[in-house]
Order: structure tokens, then C-alpha cells, then sequence
């Protein structure tokens, strides 16, 4: 690969409930690693048909917020086409649609350049699949 393109992957548990965990911290580790002072751009890709990234405010309520508002918009009832797995796991299926299961992100100097109370956060509402992958590229 080229020297300005460097990728990793990491796996993360998120258990058998929907979640919305803070990557941050890997985001930064990778950068300090591949990034050196350089500027350019993160992109945080999850590759699963279930799961999402956000960038939010966490610790305050905002991350348990964004879960409730998921609940409201995709119950996990019955109503769902997409039928296999636990009941209303279709719901999960339709996340990415709201919560892209990607994001691009500006680093400067090696650091990401992030709102002072915003975070990376991976989004699974999908209990039936608890080991995720994440795509970390940096571009710069």
C-alpha cells in the first residue's frame, strides 16, 4: 500500500443488547500510530448489515437517548419483512439506513479533529450477533 494509506481492523464485543459504544480511544491509538503528525482523513467503517457509526456526545445521556429514539423508530416487534433470527431482528437490518455504518473524520497534525464533546461511537441494536469488526483507514 502506499505510504499515505494505512488500514487496521479490530474486533469488539458488544454483548447480547443494543449498544452504543465509544471508539474514540482506538480511533485515537491507530492515529497516534499511523497518522505521525500528519493531517488527512479517519475513516471508521463497520462491514455488518446490523451495526453503524455515529459521532455524539457520550456520558451524558446522549448515547442512551439515541438508543431510545432507535426503539421508537424500529420496535423490535413482528411487523419486519426480514424475518430470521430473534423476533424483530429485521429492525436491525434497516439501522444502517439511519445510523450509516460508516464515517469520515479530519485529522490534523495527527489528531482528530473532533468537536469538543463529540465522540466516535459504534451503534449495534443487534443482540443476536455480539462480535463486531471495525475498519479503521487513514488517508494523508
Amino acid at each position: 500500500m502506499a505510504d499515505n494509506f494505512h488500514t487496521l481492523t479490530f474486533q469488539i464485543t458488544t454483548g447480547s443488547h443494543e449498544v452504543a459504544l465509544d471508539i474514540t480511544e482506538r480511533c485515537s491509538e491507530f492515529l497516534a500510530d499511523r497518522a505521525a503528525g500528519r493531517s488527512g482523513l479517519l475513516n471508521v467503517f463497520v462491514p455488518h448489515a446490523t451495526a453503524g457509526i455515529a459521532v455524539l456526545e457520550t456520558g451524558a445521556g446522549s448515547d442512551d437517548d439515541l438508543l431510545a429514539v432507535l426503539r421508537e423508530l424500529l420496535p423490535a416487534d413482528g411487523r419486519w419483512r426480514h424475518r430470521h433470527g430473534s423476533e424483530g431482528h429485521g429492525r436491525d437490518h434497516v439501522l444502517p439506513g439511519l445510523v450509516a455504518p460508516h464515517a469520515t473524520l479530519p485529522v490534523i497534525d495527527g489528531q482528530l479533529a473532533l468537536g469538543v464533546w463529540q465522540s466516535i461511537v459504534l451503534v449495534d441494536t443487534n443482540g443476536d450477533n455480539p462480535r463486531r469488526t471495525v475498519r479503521l483507514s487513514f488517508l494523508g
